[in-house]
């Protein structure tokens, strides 16, 4: 009986470390693991980290990101235009990440997206050190919006400027992943 007790005990201990570590490392992820909904019921909130992976594919998908914000008349204008694309091309990966403030989520960001039918995923990028993560993402880039990356695993370009058209921003897609 001794024994028996002994070993419990030996073991007792390394076995509570064990699932202390696992609860630890489960409850320590530091990335955001909100699920972008295509209908925008839940619109995450991301600093540059966590957004970085985004921007970047192992796969020969097409994506598309957008950075736009709903007080930028020229972003506003143009997403019809990557909606209407989206919905004629579901292959392709539309990622709109928006400049607007986290605060105006419910109440000002969620009703302009209805409003607009925009259906595309939407994240809110809040990252205060923009002179730091816009050269990250390229180093001509001003900051100024729209600004939209196309890419898949071999080919990217970057647009400072608003599409005048759905043609116009297909052209790119085109010219971009197709040449």
């Amino acid at each position: 009986m001794e024994k028996t007790f002994f070993l419990k005990q030996k073991w007792q201990r390394p076995l509570m470390m064990l699932v202390v570590f696992c609860l630890v490392v489960s409850c320590n992820n530091t990335k955001s693991n909100a699920v972008v909904i295509a209908n925008n019921d839940t619109i995450p909130v991301y600093n540059f980290d966590q957004l970085e992976p985004l921007l970047y594919t192992e796969h020969n998908k097409t994506y598309i990101v957008n950075f736009w914000a709903m007080w930028c008349a020229p972003c506003v204008k143009e997403l019809p235009y990557i909606k209407a694309y989206a919905d004629k091309h579901p292959e392709v990966e539309v990622l709109l990440v928006s400049m607007d403030f986290p605060k105006d989520i419910e109440t000002k960001l969620k009703p302009f997206l209805k409003q607009k039918n925009i259906t595309n995923k939407v994240v809110i990028l809040d990252d205060p050190d923009a002179n730091t993560w816009i050269n990250k993402i390229d180093p001509n880039w001003s900051g100024a919006i729209p600004y939209t990356i196309i890419f898949n695993n071999t080919k990217r370009a970057f647009f400072e400027r608003s599409f005048e058209s759905e043609t116009d921003l297909e052209t790119e897609i085109n010219n971009t992943i197709n040449n």
